[in-house]
């Protein structure tokens, strides 16, 4: 209990440096209309969440980012799996999962327009798309880390392929996948601004578009502050996972 104090501590004391040096920046360094302090962003996030728009597109962006991120680590996890566990497999798909993985998500944004149209399906395919190959490579490396004497003894003591599998392989490669599942993430939060610049009608990605249409500047600010406290929160949620799981099952993560 006292790390953990000790912890959320540690994190108010830098957000709070982190807006006292936005504010002297503002004021005193860049004497700009166009970089407002945080006071008058604070303001405006507190007259749109009464509107009840701030919520909206909160809601808007993380529906696609849910729905995108699950779709490709439903794919990415068994495609990992596949690839870490059978060399052939590993032969025949690591080259396509090594094109693909360099080419961004931003430019296969024309591709998702032109197979999917305008709507959500083009917004989710361009998330799982930056998702599944962060998922796929952090899988795969889980199962090749797999410590071999743990594998030896359960052989020892009469497990089959498919215990081996489920019994020890899966649960020691479960860190990496949820490292891997936390990168991507992150990639979402990237990809969902691009992705809903896109003919969207609401979302954060459009908030920012707006927002710089008609020179709304604490618009832009309060989408931006909210899309890092939006992934801050998630990539806690993360690491709290990772280690819950890898000092029960990976203990030399």
């Amino acid at each position: 209990m006292r790390d953990r104090v000790a912890t959320l501590g540690g994190f108010a004391v830098g957000f709070a440096l982190l807006f006292v040096a936005w504010h002297l920046a503002a004021v005193y360094l860049v004497h700009s209309v166009l970089f407002p302090p945080p006071s008058p962003v604070f303001w405006r996030a507190l007259d749109l969440m009464d509107d009840g728009i701030l919520q909206e597109q909160v809601v808007a962006s993380l529906r696609r980012i849910m729905q995108g991120f699950l779709l490709g680590s439903a794919a990415g996890i068994p495609l990992g799996l596949a690839i870490g566990s059978f060399r052939p497999v590993r032969v025949l798909l690591e080259p396509w999962t090594e094109f693909f993985r360099f080419i961004p998500a931003v430019a296969m944004i024309t591709v998702a327009v032109i197979w999917f149209g305008i709507g959500e399906e083009s917004k989710v395919f361009l998330i799982a798309y930056t998702t599944i190959f962060v998922i796929i490579i952090s899988t795969a490396a889980g199962v090749g880390a797999v410590a071999k004497d743990k594998l030896r003894a359960a052989q020892c003591l009469g497990a089959n392929r498919w215990q081996l599998f489920t019994l020890v392989a899966l649960p020691a490669t479960l860190p990496f996948i949820l490292t891997g599942m936390r990168l991507a993430m992150a990639n979402s939060f990237v990809t969902i601004v691009a992705a809903e610049l896109v003919a969207s009608n609401d979302g954060l990605g459009k908030m920012l578009w707006d927002a710089r249409l008609f020179m709304q500047v604490e618009d832009i600010f309060v989408a931006l502050v909210t899309l890092g406290l939006l992934g801050f929160a998630t990539d806690r949620a993360f690491r709290l996972a990772i280690r819950a799981f890898a000092g029960r099952f990976n203990p030399t993560m």
